[in-house]
This record gives C-alpha cells, structure tokens and sequence, in this order.
C-alpha cells in the first residue's frame, strides 16, 4: 500500500513513516519542516518539502497516487493559536481542507484525521472523558482541530470519504523537540539535564494522560484496516499531575533542583484524562508502555542528545 503522511517530519509523524515503512508500505512524506527535521524522514520514504496549505499539493496527488492518507500535519501550539488565530486557523482547517478535498479528488481509499483528545473537550463535565463528552473547547486549537472533524462527516455523508479521527492525549517519547512550547516531558527533561530549573504553570495540580509514541502509532496502524467513518479516544486513562511529572523526571534523571512556579497560561484545562474503551473494543487499542517505563525510555533519549540544541 502506499501512504501519504502529512507531517512525517514531526516527532510522531516521523515514527509512523518507520513503522509503515518496517511493515512493508510505500510511503510518501510531505512536511513544511515548520517545527520538523529533515534528518527525521526515514531515507526509503519520498520526501516533497512543502505546505499542505500550497496549491501544488493536488500534484503530489496526482504524482504518487496514494492509497491512504495519514494526517499528521498541523499547527500544535495552544498559546500560538490564542495570540494568532488566523494562522492556526489557516494551518489547520484551511490546510486540512486541502488535504481533504484532494483526498476525495484523487479516489484516497482512507484519510486517518489527528484530532486533539485534550484541547477539544473543554474542561471537562465527568472523567474520564469518552467521546461522546461535549465538546467545548478554550482555546482557538481545540476549535481549529474539531471543525476539520465536521468537514469530515460532511464529506463522508456527501461523497463517501471513509476517515477515522484519532484524538489524541498527551504523546511523549523520542524525538519530541524540547525547544518548542508543546511537550512538558521533553521540555522538563532538557532543563534537568542542562541544569535549568523548569516553569510549572500554575500550582501543579493541572492534569493530562501521556501516551507514549509507540503506542499512539500502533493505533494508527490498527486504524489503517479497521474503522469506518469512526472516531477515537487514544489515552492511558491514567491521571498525572504537572508536579508528578516533575517529581518523576527529576528521580529519574537525579536532579535536585526545585522547579519555577508562573502563571497559568491562557486556553489550557486544568483537568483530563481519557477513556479509550471504544479504541481497545474496535480497534482492538491497548496502551503497553506505563508512565515510568515510557519516561525512562524518554530519558535516555535526552540523555544521549548533547550540546545546546536539542532535535
């Protein structure tokens, strides 16, 4: 088969472009290398540098002919989307219309969306939160992210795209960049090991799931041939503080340092965790990294990285 993933320059997109490449796929590669590296693509992929908003997407289509569509590519960042709504919203519906539209055009058997189990759901009304929790969000990305969820129901009533949403908790694991604003485990980890006191936004009793990568492109796999026009939760269902992590990371990595306490940033709930049944019953979805074995595995990755400038 061969697919086409959007962002598999990123730290998860890159990690599924292995895996589908591992298991015998042909994949094609497009990534802006906006917040991506370059050394990221795995070399048997085909690389096209360029934006899923550029017109000359539809050429890429016409070119390579893919099978299905992986989704990866989008503007992440809550505090950017809150101070420059317009560009996340031109990255991530705009964009994201184009990689549709094109999808229908082209006769894509399958477009696998990545929506946001933590931005869209708003704080939450009971936890943990399943799918059929309303949807509320607080900051411009959770509205960004589930208005491309309503072009794709659309789309799938009207002219027959079968698509899965996967909305994600928390992914951490290797290759996540520290120097972007996204990332606690990745940006925490840095810190400690350069001797730098991390910033906690708020008291530390803000919550999230973390998911490690390797399971979170597993399910993207399983997606591949199960599901139809379906959506998913992808989370541990296992609750942890931002004072947890710190603490955690800091015995794992032996730092002794106290961390920076600031204000908590505008557009971030303060409580989440996910319900994943529906995944492990139609997917047959299961998380198999814990929070201490996915974290150290984490911390060696940062370890091994040296100098200022972390990928």
């Amino acid at each position: 088969m061969k697919v086409l993933v959007t962002g598999g320059a990123g730290f998860i997109g890159s990690h599924l472009v292995d895996a589908l490449i591992d298991r015998g796929h042909q994949v094609v590669v497009v990534d802006n290398i906006c917040t991506g590296f370059i050394d990221n693509v795995n070399p048997a992929a085909k690389f096209y540098q360029m934006s899923i908003c550029d017109q000359e997407l539809a050429e890429v289509f016409l070119q390579e002919k893919p099978d299905l569509v992986n989704h990866h590519a989008a503007q992440m960042i809550i505090k950017r989307s809150v101070e420059n709504p317009l560009l996340d919203a031109q990255e991530n519906i705009l964009g994201s219309l184009n990689v549709i539209r094109n999808c229908i055009h082209f006769g894509v058997r399958k477009l696998i969306y990545v929506s946001s189990g933590g931005a869209i759901y708003g704080e939450p009304e009971y936890l943990p939160v399943d799918e059929e929790h309303p949807v509320n969000p607080v900051s411009e990305y959770g509205v960004s992210k589930h208005t491309v969820e309503h072009y794709l129901h659309l789309y799938g009533l009207r002219d027959g795209l079968d698509y899965v949403v996967l909305r994600y908790s928390n992914v951490y694991g290797p290759r996540q960049n520290p120097g972007g604003e996204a990332g606690v485990v990745a940006i925490f980890a840095s810190q400690m090991l350069r001797g730098e006191r991390p910033t906690i936004f708020g008291p530390g009793d803000k919550t999230r799931d973390y998911t490690h990568v390797f399971d979170i492109v597993e399910a993207n796999l399983l997606s591949m041939e199960h599901g139809e026009r379906a959506t998913y939760n992808l989370g541990t269902g296992v609750e942890t503080s931002d004072q947890e992590m710190f603490d955690t990371l800091a015995e794992t990595l032996a730092y002794t340092g106290s961390p920076i306490y600031a204000s908590v940033r505008p557009g971030e709930i303060h409580r989440i965790y996910l319900d994943s049944s529906k995944a492990n019953k139609e997917l047959g979805w299961k998380p198999r990294f814990t929070l201490s074995e996915g974290l150290s595995q984490a911390a060696e990755y940062y370890r091994s990285l040296t100098g200022p400038a972390f990928r």
